[in-house]
């Protein structure tokens, strides 16, 4: 996997999409610059519609909805359970409907490879964010070693940017923390260490402390993690 990840464009482009259509063209660029075989996003909003964006075949998710694959897909169920991103590897493949569904994955091109990571939003929301490949298991755990904080940080992103597309969607009082100051707050909920974050968003610690102490005083919250856990109860943040 050849991957030149430019992270700071994708984050740009992403803000500047202005339509749910929109991201299919940047989930494309996001396979494209990770080197993966595939990307996809796919959400369940608070009223039960669903979305979907991204590179599989056409001829795959016909198959996929023909099968009524969503009930035993192995990925599905498993990252309903966890809150962490989810190798696929690590999954319960065991029964023979699973590995039926693989076999059939593989033969449409989804490759044998996958990392997915679950994303839990306000007012019951659900999303999953995947990149798949094929290759073998010591150049996937590289790439996921290498890479997985980026692409958690770009599947948080996404779906912050599709949640602005949903339908009769309330305002939010996150417009009162600034773009840093969410993405910090993210971080830290998702159990990044302070060091970890400003690693991740490219800052020094000084300055997240400085995010980090001007959130708490916008949620009015005792200390940090009082502070996520409002931000969180809010739907400010999303994990």
């Amino acid at each position: 996997m050849e991957t030149a990840v430019n992270l700071d464009q994708i984050l740009e482009d992403l803000d500047a999409t202005s339509a749910l259509e929109g991201l299919q063209s940047v989930i494309v660029a996001l396979r494209d610059a990770f080197g993966v075989d595939h990307m996809v996003y796919h959400w369940v909003d608070s009223a039960g519609d669903q979305y979907g964006c991204g590179t599989y075949s056409d001829a795959w998710r016909e198959r996929y909805v023909s099968q009524n694959y969503l009930r035993i897909d192995p990925v599905i169920a498993g990252c309903f359970q966890r809150f962490h991103p989810v190798d696929w590897k690590r999954l319960d493949w065991s029964s023979k409907a699973a590995r039926v569904f693989f076999a059939d994955a593989l033969e449409h091109g989804v490759g044998n490879q996958g990392y997915s990571i679950p994303i839990r939003g306000p007012n019951g929301q659900f999303a999953l964010f995947t990149a798949s490949h094929n290759c073998d298991d010591e150049a996937w755990a590289e790439f996921t070693e290498r890479l997985s904080r980026d692409l958690i940080l770009i599947a948080h992103y996404f779906n912050r940017k599709a949640l602005e597309f949903e339908t009769n969607r309330q305002p939010e009082q996150s417009r009162a923390l600034s773009p840093r100051e969410i993405d910090a707050m993210t971080l830290l909920a998702m159990g990044y260490s302070r060091a970890q974050v400003a690693d991740t968003l490219a800052i020094s610690e000084h300055t997240l402390r400085v995010y980090i102490e001007s959130a708490r005083f916008k949620l009015g919250a005792l200390n940090t993690t009082h502070a996520v856990a409002r931000a969180m109860s809010r739907g400010l943040i999303v994990v």
